[in-house]
């Protein structure tokens, strides 16, 4: 399997080309129209990318959902990750990253034994409770704010081939060209704005108007979409 990439080429290699992430979900979402009428389902990965994914999935009328996923964050520097960790406990690392840092099994337990607990807490609060969508047979789009390493997301697409869907698409605004070149082989799609190459990439860049989402702002945005009941705590 190779994907198939689809960007906007007037936008490679440029910076600030999103006003922010409200703007990217729209303009992204008007580049997944062929998707339209599909047996489909919208997966956004917190927090970045619930923004993106409740616009996709109400510009094409499909239901949404959440993975949640995290980077395992290097000793010290929380910031940075080696890697990522799925609420089902899939674990993906960055093994050239790892053996750069020197990082033993037990510090990278470590890391993700408190990864876990965190992942436990998003669950409660971004999802409240609720089953969730049936993922098989179905087309996923799985959708965050950008992608640097794509560890992230390529535990999202780990857990989610696990159901048994019929196929995968990766929609983000956008990527380095090194990311999306390593998850061209892990799904069936790519659908990327901003591609950018180059040996430094940071997400943000991508946006005149950044910043991280707090629990309180991401709660918000889903018992507006009405993904959340609004007496949830």
């Amino acid at each position: 399997m190779v994907a198939t990439v689809i960007e906007d080429p007037a936008l490679r290699n440029r910076l600030g080309v999103f006003r922010d992430r409200d703007e990217a979900g729209v303009l992204l979402a008007r580049s997944l129209e062929s998707l339209r009428g599909r047996d489909a389902v919208v997966l956004a990965i917190p927090s970045g990318g619930i923004p993106i994914g409740l616009a996709v999935a109400a510009h094409l009328n499909l239901p949404f959902d959440l993975l949640i996923i995290r980077k395992l964050p290097i000793p010290g520097n929380p910031e940075a990750g080696f890697g990522a960790i799925s609420l089902e406990g899939d674990v993906v690392l960055n093994r050239p990253m790892v053996r750069m840092l020197g990082l033993s099994d037990v510090q990278i337990e470590r890391q993700a034994e408190s990864v876990r607990e965190e992942l436990k807490t998003r669950d409660r609060l971004f999802r409240g409770g609720r089953p969730p969508a049936e993922l098989r047979g179905r087309t996923l789009i799985l959708t965050d704010d950008g992608l640097a390493s794509g560890y992230t997301m390529m535990a999202a697409i780990r857990q989610a081939r696990r159901e048994g869907p019929a196929e995968i698409v990766v929609a983000v605004p956008t990527a380095s060209l090194h990311t999306i070149d390593l998850l061209a082989g892990e799904v069936d799609r790519i659908v990327c704005l901003n591609i950018r190459t180059g040996s430094y990439f940071a997400v943000a860049e991508a946006y005149r108007d950044w910043y991280d989402l707090s629990r309180d702002e991401v709660v918000a945005l889903l018992r507006e979409s009405g993904f959340l009941a609004d007496d949830l705590r």
